[in-house]
């Protein structure tokens, strides 16, 4: 693991962004939980990525649909046959290892001998029921997609949709990995971004195009380097596929998938049409032309982009650790201090324009140590701006701003300092 890694896990653990589960009882690898800070940024990614789909798009609307479904999906969707990863396991001290991970044909932990790989389904079974012995085994969702084309009819039906409309979903998928590592990047659960789009198959390619540009457009919009996002054009593709792409982030670890964007063809729709005996068919209320619509999917991690916009927001600068997070992104957008603690008169007039900015935008109180302390702590969870109430303050209403990634500072009126941070967030 590199050294910016490590203290990207070190820093988010302390600062209360992310936290290893269960570390009390020694940890369960693969399964990490958000802390305050790390639920406020998550949420903050989540939401532009909603508002960007079902408000900056046509014809797309949301679902959430059950975690737990009918066995029966999984048979139709082919992850029971096919939901697998190779395995390779070192025959002198046992170790498994992901095949694809592998670079060598010995053991890395031992140099011993690996024998040959082994299919290994990753997916999360569970059981419903009440009685032992006839219980129902179903799985936790491998992946988040599958609801929307259970629900794909019942949107339809609902909302009066034409073809071409999407459907979007954030949701959390379960996998049984090998070997989850390098923090965020592989876990055994985690949270998924889709959209599902349903065409007329001639339009599909048309289709494909516009939503893998659109989303390389977001991505980018979030990263302070844009730079490091890349496409990566899939070779060997899956036997129902027609197109596949994955967007791409250049880690300390190497170029890795942030989202894959997918021409699935009619595969999905064909399926469950298959296995659950309904016709998912589309009818044309112009032409009369009956169908079965194609599908252009994106689907990306957020638990991913989370991690990877931490690894391009951490800077050191002389003695300060700055998270350069888009003030978007950012889980506290302002806070509010009294220069000294110990004046009365500077806490109270802190303490109301604290009040005054809570309701509008995050917002934290800091009143511990000296100034400077205040600043660096701030700067180091990715907080903007930073509002100082001093002894000016109380002779003509303004207050000392300052900016977190160069320290530069502006008085700003006491009346205006809402609108300000509010319009300072609408150009960002």
């Amino acid at each position: 693991m590199s050294d910016v890694t490590e203290k990207i896990i070190s820093l988010a653990k302390r600062r209360g962004f992310v936290y290893p589960n269960s570390e009390i009882y020694g940890g369960l690898q693969g399964f990490y939980d958000f802390g305050p800070l790390g639920v406020e940024m998550k949420i903050n990614i989540k939401r532009l990525w909603w508002e960007n789909m079902t408000r900056s798009h046509d014809n797309v609307v949301g679902i959430d649909g059950a975690i737990i479904t009918h066995p029966s999906v999984w048979e139709a969707s082919g992850h029971i046959k096919s939901f697998t990863d190779p395995m390779s396991q070192c025959n002198n001290c046992h170790k498994r290892f992901k095949t694809e991970d592998l670079d060598t044909e010995t053991c890395p932990s031992c140099s011993g001998i690996l024998a040959l790989p082994k299919a290994f389904n990753i997916l999360v079974k569970t059981e419903i029921g009440t009685i032992e012995g006839e219980k129902t085994t179903t799985f936790l969702r491998g992946e988040a997609c599958q609801n929307i084309y259970l629900d794909y009819q019942n949107v339809l039906d609902s909302l009066h949709l034409k073809i071409p409309f999407g459907i979007v979903q954030i949701g959390k998928a379960f996998r049984n990995e090998i070997t989850p590592k390098n923090f965020l990047f592989r876990q055994r659960e985690f949270e998924q971004w889709d959209l599902q789009w349903f065409t007329h198959p001639s339009q599909s390619a048309h289709w494909f195009t516009y939503w893998l540009e659109d989303r390389v457009s977001w991505y980018k919009s979030l990263f302070q380097n844009p730079d490091r996002i890349r496409l990566k054009q899939h070779e060997n593709l899956a036997h129902y596929a027609k197109n596949a792409v994955d967007i791409e982030y250049e880690t300390p670890f190497g170029y890795k998938e942030m989202e894959g964007v997918h021409h699935r063809g009619d595969w999905d729709l064909g399926r469950h049409s298959e296995f659950s005996g309904k016709d998912l068919s589309y009818i044309d209320p112009i032409s009369k032309e009956r169908f079965l619509p194609h599908i252009i999917e994106t689907s990306g991690g957020v638990d991913r982009t989370f991690f990877f916009l931490l690894l391009d927001a951490y800077h050191e600068e002389k003695d300060r650790v700055v998270l350069k997070l888009k003030p978007q992104i950012s889980p506290i957008k302002v806070a509010v201090f009294p220069l000294l603690s110990n004046k009365p008169e500077l806490v109270k007039k802190a303490e109301e324009i604290f009040r005054m900015l809570r309701p509008s935008v995050k917002t934290a109180f800091d009143d511990r140590g000296n100034i400077g302390k205040r600043y660096y702590s701030q700067d180091e969870i990715g907080t903007p701006w930073c509002v100082t109430v001093d002894f000016t303050t109380l002779e003509d209403d303004t207050v000392t701003v300052r900016e977190r990634d160069d320290g530069s500072q502006i008085r700003v009126a006491t009346i205006s300092l809402k609108d300000y941070i509010l319009s300072r967030l609408s150009l960002t």
